[in-house]
């Protein structure tokens, strides 16, 4: 008569062993990776797309010789050194040199003017768009979360500004002040230029305030603050991304149209509008007088557009 006892005990072990074995497959098999978020595939998008990568190649350039212009000439871009001929053609064969791009007309070194006009065009753009978006973002979420009253009255203001041509304005502006510094042109710029992304943001946020994850985080208990901070403003803010990287571009430009009028950065501050209107005055005879600086701000303007075209396909899904 068989041992039922011992079969028994095998058939557990047997059993304990297949469990043991089927456990080891389980572990082993990868587990399914996490969703990626919105950031996330974008920044992976970006990567991909050369456009995204030439432009933050130029952009990155344009930053450290904004930041570190000492590294790329020793030449003081105000000293004026008549014995310097503002006819004598530019001396290609002396890189990062003074006389790499020739003379102007008072006998400054136009490369190393080029070069330290990059900080002051960098700093408006930056500095108008971190505003324009900082103010304009906060009055758009206003109107289109609460709506009513915020709605209307931020609304029929920002109708005000649009009517103000832009350039117009900031020269009515402008003319105001004798002492004209990157602070005040600045200012000038962003409080003309917030109604854009005021309008933008509150397309958003009106959009994104009727999702089914804000609806239930409303009716769990979740404070205003909590769902503008938590819930609408990482999903409102991807079209305000791609408005203000395309705009930063346009804000240097309109620096540099001021300075070319008068009406920008002060005579003695360098500013690439200002030696483009002072070259125009030799461009029949030297070109070169106005062609690097002109060239060097059409590249600028061009590397921020191509990063917005890049960070718009990357952020909407429509493109994709």
């Amino acid at each position: 008569m068989p041992d039922l006892t011992k079969t028994s005990t095998t058939d557990e072990k047997a059993a304990a062993q297949d469990e043991v074995v089927a456990g080891a497959a389980v572990s082993a098999t990868p587990a399914p990776g996490k969703p990626r978020s919105l950031g996330a595939d974008a920044w992976r998008d970006l990567r991909r797309n050369p456009l995204f990568v030439i432009a933050a190649a130029l952009i990155t350039v344009l930053i450290v010789v904004a930041l570190f212009p000492g590294l790329f000439t020793s030449v003081d871009p105000k000293s004026a050194d008549l014995a310097n001929d503002f006819l004598k053609k530019p001396n290609y064969g002396h890189l990062f040199q003074a006389d790499w791009f020739g003379y102007d007309r008072q006998g400054r070194s136009i490369y190393s003017r080029v070069v330290y006009g990059t900080r002051n065009s960098i700093t408006v753009g930056l500095g108008v768009t971190i505003l324009v978006t900082l103010f304009g973002g906060l009055m758009g979420m206003l109107a289109g979360y609460f709506g009513g009253f915020w709605d209307s009255l931020i609304s029929r203001l920002t109708d005000v500004f649009f009517g103000i041509p832009f350039l117009l304005g900031a020269m009515v502006v402008l003319n105001a002040f004798t002492n004209r510094t990157v602070w005040v042109v600045m200012g000038a710029l962003a409080f003309l230029g917030w109604t854009q992304i005021t309008r933008v943001m509150r397309g958003a946020v009106i959009t994104t305030k009727h999702a089914d994850y804000v609806v239930a985080a409303r009716a769990l208990g979740a404070g205003t603050k909590r769902i503008l901070v938590r819930h609408i403003l990482p999903n409102a803010l991807a079209p305000v991304i791609v408005v203000a990287t395309i705009s930063l571009g346009t804000y240097i430009v309109a620096e540099s149209t001021l300075s070319y009028l008068g009406l920008g950065l002060a005579d003695d501050a360098i500013s690439w509008g200002g030696d483009i209107s002072k070259a125009t005055q030799d461009i029949r005879n030297n070109p070169h007088t106005l062609f690097f600086p002109a060239g060097m701000l059409s590249i600028t303007v061009l590397a921020f557009i191509m990063m917005g075209d890049a960070v718009r396909e990357a952020l909407d899904p429509k493109l994709r």
